[in-house]
């Protein structure tokens, strides 16, 4: 059993938002980790009246109707099928002169709004959006840095019922198309540039051959980030250059100012009517569209705040993110709550490696959720910011991205402070939300998740659908949830949907994780279940691996994969990036080697190890061994789009080392 790190004191138990919904839903808690197993269980068994009790409980406005679930197949589910509510109006409920969004660039820009100044510029751009044509399930995109404004577009956009997209500014033209014309969207926000390690990036000549990409475009609206002067020269060039049609061309400020003064107004609409289109890493193939529902990913949302969290009005919930990526989606949704949300946008280590510590700090951070990957880097930095910084609010720490390591727990734990919920948390993109993630009434222990999701009846099974404790498999969901996508976009018949999730175990969510359920109903991940090693017919998680080669201290990361060998079984090789001036010697091979022999198995020993100068990494910040993988057996990478640093693969083309006749 894991070493318990930290357990919640009675007080916070006690004045929980999860026991205050236990109370409310008469549900009575007893057994271990204050009942929170009990609970769980009755969440999943019990599934129309957990969820009908959390609408109540969040406070959600809209008509609920009658019925809860009147489909329950996976897929197909009909949750609250009778329902009728408005995204945008829960989010901008609650208003007055506390703020409602704390932004911080890395150049130390800040600015702060308030919930009514949020509702304002709402109603200002909602106004100009209607003026503009745009009507209930028409797409509007956002190619924006992770910044007011993009919450301001989304949340006009979902006040009339259309459907947001985003992706953050450093995506590529081909990246951005490869998403957007896909979906093909009437009205595009984007801004003139974006900072990153103090560089000012420029966006205009890209968002012209974005904008030539995308016929259905009809008004481009520039922000100014980073230079006005940018956004009045591109907002006047000429329409002349090319025949074709051009859609009109208008800055934020104006944006702002087209339609005449008009009421706020929300238009209600079905539980599952298109909110979001999120995309998937698209590595192997042009991104999937998921489709996410309002009613599924507000309720869902809410249960994670409230009850995972344990967030409250007033306080601050801070997510290193970019817009690009889900857990901007799951950010914004705490506004419902009555939490001020904080956004940052730049690089984590800039200007100073203590950057996101300074802002936990210096506004007071109660909840700060980051990768997995950074937290692991500010270990290797040897960052104590228990010493250098007044983290007296802070009270959780999300982590997500990829598994969280146990050193990197205890990282937290001796260097970050010793009282705090570390969460480390699983979903993703196909679900908006959480399968497995935080509970502020159980302990946390060393290396784990500590629970399941209520309402998510989360299993894991063998290949044959056998249940597992305490030894790896699938990550399975058995019952349907309101935050399954809505379907994916142009797949009317669903034959793509069906066989991402549901093809491998027939009407049960497949979720494409290895991972173990603990004896005390925690979860430990292992990777990705795609990329799982099998050397000698035996899976290995990529994880495994990690843990022990991130132990070397001159290893900066690395990435395993299996490699074929042409007689149905796999070597694993292993690609390391090394501290700079380090070089891979014999001995510091035999070192890596030592340290994962004596610390997992000699199944997880690699047969070769090798360097790389840099790793890929998908736009979200995890690390592409399904990439490395394709390409190490010379296979066409079909979408090098996705990838923030594509030019990364060419480390790991056509080794020598790799050679099979070595073998």
């Amino acid at each position: 059993m894991n070493e318990v790190l930290w357990q919640p004191s009675a007080t916070a138990v006690s004045d929980s938002n999860l026991l205050a919904f236990a109370r409310q839903a008469g549900v009575p808690l007893s057994g271990a980790d204050h009942g929170y197993d009990a609970l769980w269980q009755w969440s999943v068994e019990q599934r129309e009246d957990f969820w009908s009790a959390l609408w109540d409980f969040a406070g959600v406005v809209g008509e609920k109707g009658e019925r809860i679930l009147s489909e329950d197949g996976m897929p197909g589910a009909q949750w609250f099928p009778d329902a009728q509510l408005n995204f945008c109006e829960n989010l901008l409920a609650k208003r007055g002169p506390e703020p409602a969004i704390l932004f911080c660039g890395e150049d130390g820009d800040r600015r702060v709004i308030s919930r009514d100044e949020l509702a304002e510029q709402v109603r200002l751009l909602r106004g100009a959006l209607q003026q503009w044509g745009v009507q209930q399930g028409d797409c509007v995109a956002g190619f924006l840095p992770n910044c007011p404004a993009a919450v301001i577009g989304m949340l006009a956009a979902s006040s009339l019922g259309a459907v947001w997209a985003s992706c953050s500014p450093d995506f590529g033209v081909a990246g951005v198309l490869d998403r957007f014309s896909q979906i093909q969207p009437k009205v595009l926000f984007a801004a003139d540039g974006y900072l990153f390690k103090i560089e000012r990036f420029d966006c205009c000549a890209k968002l012209d051959a974005i904008i030539a990409g995308l016929s259905s475009v009809e008004h481009v609206v520039m922000l100014p980030f980073t230079n006005d002067e940018a956004v009045w020269q591109w907002r006047h060039a000429a329409n002349a250059e090319g025949d074709g049609p051009h859609p009109t061309r208008h800055s934020w400020a104006e944006a702002l100012d087209v339609a005449p003064a008009t009421q706020l107004k929300f238009r209600r609409l079905p539980f599952h009517h298109p909110l979001y289109i999120m995309f998937s890493s698209g590595t192997t193939g042009q991104p999937k569209c998921i489709v996410h529902g309002q009613g599924g990913t507000l309720l869902q949302h809410r249960k994670e705040h409230a009850l995972h969290c344990d967030l409250r009005p007033g306080e601050k919930l801070f997510y290193y993110t970019t817009t690009g990526w889900m857990m901007w989606n799951w950010l914004v949704t705490a506004l419902a709550g009555g939490v001020t949300i904080v956004l940052f946008d730049g690089n984590p280590f800039r200007p100073k490696t203590t950057a996101l510590w300074d802002v936990v700090a210096n506004e007071g951070i109660q909840v700060f959720g980051t990768s997995a990957k950074y937290l692991d880097a500010c270990k290797k930095a040897g960052l104590t910011p228990k010493q250098s910084h007044n983290l007296q609010n802070l009270r959780a720490i999300l982590s997500t991205g990829s598994p969280l390591m146990p050193e990197s727990f205890d990282w937290v734990y001796a260097q970050v402070k010793s009282d705090l919920m570390l969460a480390s948390i699983t979903g993703g993109t196909d679900i908006v939300s959480c399968f497995a993630l935080g509970c502020p009434i159980a302990p946390v222990r060393r290396g784990e998740l500590q629970k399941r999701g209520l309402g998510m009846a989360v299993a894991v099974w063998d290949d044959q659908g056998n249940s597992l404790v305490g030894a790896p498999g699938e990550l399975v969901c058995t019952k349907s949830f309101p935050s399954m996508p809505i379907g994916f976009w142009n797949d009317a018949d669903g034959s793509r949907y069906r066989a991402a999730y549901f093809e491998f175990f027939p009407g049960v969510w497949r979720h494409g994780d290895w991972v173990e359920q603990t004896s005390h109903a925690g979860l430990i991940v292992y990777g990705r279940s795609d990329a799982t090693l099998n050397p000698g017919g035996v899976r290995i998680g990529t994880a495994e691996i990690y843990r022990q080669v991130e132990q070397v201290d001159v290893v900066e990361e690395a990435l395993v994969i299996g490699q074929d060998t042409g007689d149905g079984d796999q070597r694993v090789v292993l690609f390391v990036r090394l501290a700079e001036g380090v070089v891979l010697s014999e001995e510091l091979i035999a070192n890596i080697r030592s340290e994962i022999r004596a610390n997992a198995t000699p199944r997880h020993v690699p047969a070769i190890v090798l360097a790389v100068a840099d790793i890929p990494r998908t736009r979200s910040g995890k690390i592409s061994e399904i990439a490395v993988r394709d390409v190490v057996h010379g296979r066409r990478i079909k979408n090098t789009e996705a990838l923030a640093n594509p030019e990364a693969l060419e480390y790991f083309r056509d080794r020598p080392e790799l050679s099979l006749g070595k073998l």
